[in-house]
């Protein structure tokens, strides 16, 4: 009995001993298997003991989050966090591999809080911490075949190593997102990505603002990041992969010099990234460089076409309007408020009878314009006359590794270098540029043959003058230009002889009556595109081969001749890529025209509500179209100049342009609102049956969230290719209804077009209607605003608030509408179109 109990003793010990080891194993161990479980406390550490990942808590914080750290570097070091958005509020947590093979946080309660959340080809996975700070998961039998990494995860840290991925199909990828704060891991309100469109840069959003840009890469460095033009060892070191991948991906990836240094780049939670090093011997992380960091930096810091200069003084003159330029406020100008930007001295002559053409100003040592093109150029041809014959280019430029560029739109975001930068050629009116030959040649000649001539070329001008302005105004063609240029009489005066004198009236460039006749062939029956809310659309071709599309105003009727002055109040001083652009108006006799950039693929219904057409619009593109509509609405509702609430959001009032970009159009019936004013009330009900919001059809009270809602009917339309009048008379009575019902059963996937395909297709599919449903609730303190939308849409929260049944989805059959407008003016020959709703 006793050798019985020694050997009992001795069974035990080991079995404790193997059980420490064990133990041991796992918090000193790289890598975590099945059947293995690290709890709070245990470490993963990296194979040379650089990076550590665990549980941990901010400074400051009681909650327990999992993330990856330096070890043994002093503060805490934070790289990447997965958890960040449901932190644990107790030491009970841990991680483990599922029995799908994902790797879980779980809580105390064993219910999962994180997931890599991928579909392993196995479920015998591992979890391997990599000596770069890469967390990944692969399969145990075969570590190179991995599943899911931290590095295509990113939180707020780039770290060398990693892989930026860009792709000019998919658009902006905002990869990085810093805290929240300090002691806050959760998403912060900034993003840093790569904006793709064009040339490639880095850009720091705040929202939907830009905060900072890189400028474009040439193959080697950032050109907007002056000291990369001087090799410095800690700036210099980015790649970008070649060849693509078979979807056209490339990556950035950052490549230290010197592979043993310590490098990490963060976005803090105020939008500023800061790259550090580590300091071996003094032990600490050395700063290396601050974006932005100069007052020059800053986002179009001096407003439009203007430049900025960091060795000036701020006060004394740091922002300077281009030559050819001035402020287009001088009294904020010289009050050193320099946001309202510049404009143009001279009107560009493009196309008209002129003393001098238009020509290119050289200036060195720039950081370039955003939103540039690249260009391809034919064997004779260069980028100089490429620019000159169109007329809403503004500036071009030659960037060695990228190629020929071009502007057409405003000259946004310039800073003027001491070293590095790039020259760039803005366009001028030909009385701006140095070398007036003509003018000096004057000058000579009336020198020569003194006063006599003089006075009699005097007369001769005088006695002609009348015959020769009328020559000039009958023959002149004035071609589009996004550059306020005007005819021979001011666009202004006359613009404020139809809206009268009204404050801050835009500039626009006014067109004659023949000029827009020829464009469009006598507005021949072939050019008409359609019939818009209070007049006939027709396509136009200016000399140079620039389409326009011409909006007519019939010459007969009143109808129409409100939204008319609105536009030109409106639009023309609106400008995001999402909105059409207003390019000038005709204002002859009784004719009244607007002029805008034409949109060869029409409008979205024309593709979403064709049995043939939308099957050419696959789910990538209709989630880019219901995305761009969101960011112009934001745009209007939160970021542009004036506070812009349309009012007429519908489907045939989004525009595609040639990549199927949406263009939201027709501010006829827009308002303004001040900054602080919530919502307004009118008489006259304007708007599309279907669109309206029930507090505004009902009761004459609209707002932001009067938009959010028609936001809400087309995003339903544009998942379901439905219309949502087309339910009417149903049990259901509109799209919004039917979706209620599909949604209340758990059979919200048969609303979906089935054109729509794929698994993760179909998810994001349902995420959009869940969230027009949001958009579409009755009450307007239940629906979101534009910015939360946004970010329902485009972030990864799984939880979405539940939306509420909807009663009054359908107002209006069509008796009801023709009765109470029977007597009234209708300013549009669309029979669903409501322009003025008299109550009962």
């Amino acid at each position: 009995m006793a050798e019985f109990y020694r050997n009992l003793t001795l069974v035990t010990t080991l079995f404790i001993l193997l059980q420490l080891c064990s133990n041991i194993s796992y918090s000193t161990s790289n890598s975590i298997t099945r059947n293995q479980t690290i709890r709070d406390g245990d470490l993963l550490i990296s194979e040379e003991e650089t990076f550590e990942f665990g549980f941990f808590s901010p400074k400051s914080s009681t909650l327990r989050y999992v993330g990856i750290w330096y070890k043994n570097i002093e503060p805490q070091t934070v790289v990447w966090v997965a958890n960040r958005e449901k932190p644990l509020s107790d030491n009970n947590g841990a991680l483990k591999i599922a029995d799908d093979g994902n790797l879980v946080v779980v809580n105390g309660e064993n219910e999962t809080v994180w997931s890599t959340n991928v579909k392993p080809e196995s479920n015998n996975t591992v979890a391997v911490l990599l000596e770069t700070g890469d967390l990944v998961l692969s399969s145990d039998s075969d570590r190179n075949d991995l599943y899911w990494e931290s590095f295509n995860n990113q939180t707020d840290t780039f770290l060398p190593g990693m892989r930026f991925r860009v792709n000019p199909s998919i658009g902006e990828n905002r990869a990085f997102v810093p805290w929240k704060s300090e002691n806050d891991p959760s998403p912060g309100r900034y993003s840093l990505g790569v904006d793709p469109i064009g040339a490639l840069e880095i850009v720091i959003w705040e929202g939907e603002a830009r905060k900072w840009r890189s400028g474009p890469w040439n193959s080697q460095i950032f050109t907007g990041i002056p000291d990369m033009f001087r090799n410095t060892n800690y700036i210099n070191g980015f790649k970008l992969s070649s060849p693509p991948d078979p979807d056209g991906s490339v990556y950035f990836t950052y490549v230290p010099s010197d592979s043993s240094d310590l490098l990490r780049f963060t976005i803090r939670f105020d939008g500023i990234i800061d790259q550090f090093r580590w300091n071996k011997d003094a032990k600490n992380w050395t700063l290396l460089q601050v974006k932005p960091g100069r007052e020059c930096e800053r986002y179009n810091r001096c407003g439009n076409y203007s430049v900025c200069d960091d060795s000036k003084e701020f006060d004394s003159g740091k922002c300077s309007c281009i030559d050819g330029f001035e402020p287009v406020y001088r009294n904020q100008w010289n009050a050193r408020n320099f946001s309202g930007g510049c404009k143009r001295s001279v009107p560009l002559s493009c196309g008209l009878v002129a003393d001098k053409e238009d020509g290119f100003k050289e200036l060195e040592r720039m950081k370039v314009p955003d939103f540039g093109s690249v260009v391809s150029l034919k064997n004779s041809e260069t980028c100089e006359d490429l620019c000159a014959r169109d007329c809403s280019c503004n500036a071009y430029a030659h960037i060695e590794g990228i190629g020929w560029m071009i502007w057409t739109g405003d000259l946004i975001d310039m800073e003027h270098f001491e070293h590095g930068g790039n020259s760039i050629n803005i366009r001028l009116a030909g009385s701006e540029l140095d070398g007036k030959q003509k003018s000096k040649l004057w000058f000579i000649i009336l020198s020569v043959l003194g006063a006599f001539f003089l006075g009699l070329c005097i007369f001769i001008i005088w006695k002609f003058k009348k015959r020769l302005k009328a020559f000039l105004l009958k023959k002149k063609d004035i071609p589009v230009s996004d550059n306020r240029e005007n005819s021979a009489e001011s666009s202004t005066e006359l613009i404020k002889v139809l809206v009268g004198d009204q404050v801050d009236t835009p500039d626009l460039p006014i067109f004659s009556f023949d000029s827009i006749a020829s464009a469009t062939e006598d507005f021949s029956e072939e050019n008409k595109l359609g019939h818009g809310g209070f007049g006939t659309v027709y396509k136009g071709n200016f000399s140079g081969g620039r389409e326009i599309a011409v909006k007519r105003l019939s010459g007969k009727s009143k109808q129409g001749l409100e939204e008319f002055k609105n536009e030109i109040l409106l639009i023309a001083k609106l400008q995001h890529r999402n909105l059409v652009r207003l390019l000038g108006c005709c204002i002859e006799d009784n004719e009244k025209m607007l002029l805008y950039e034409y949109m060869p693929n029409k409008s979205l219904d024309s593709f979403l509500f064709d049995e043939i057409k939308r099957e050419s619009l696959d789910w990538r593109k209709r989630c880019e179209i219901i995305g761009g509509i969101a960011r112009g609405l934001l745009y209007l509702h939160r970021d542009s100049r004036l506070k812009i609430i349309h009012r007429d959001l519908k489907a045939s009032n989004v525009l595609l342009d040639t990549e199927m970009n949406p263009k939201i159009s027709d501010f006829g019936m827009a308002r303004i609102f001040n900054y602080r004013q919530d919502h307004a009330n009118t008489i006259r009900v304007v708007g599309t049956y279907g669109y309206m919001a029930p507090e505004y059809a009902m009761e004459g009270i609209f707002s932001e969230k009067s938009d959010v809602y028609s936001f809400g009917v087309l995003m339903l339309e544009i998942v379901s290719g439905s219309k949502n009048v087309s339910f009417r008379g149903s049990e259901h009575g509109s799209l919004i209804g039917y979706a209620w019902h599909l949604w209340s059963q758990g059979k919200t996937k048969e609303l979906i077009d089935p054109t729509v395909k794929g698994t993760r297709d179909v998810t994001e599919a349902m995420r959009c209607i869940h969230v027009g449903m949001l958009c579409t609730q009755d009450s307007v303190m239940h629906r979101p605003n534009m910015g939360s939308v946004l970010l329902m849409l485009e972030s990864q929260i799984s939880q979405l608030p539940r939306p509420r049944q909807p009663i009054f989805h359908s107002f209006l059959n069509s008796d009801e509408i023709e009765l109470k407008l029977d007597g009234h003016d209708i300013a549009s020959v669309n029979d669903v179109t409501l322009t003025t709703i008299i109550g009962r």
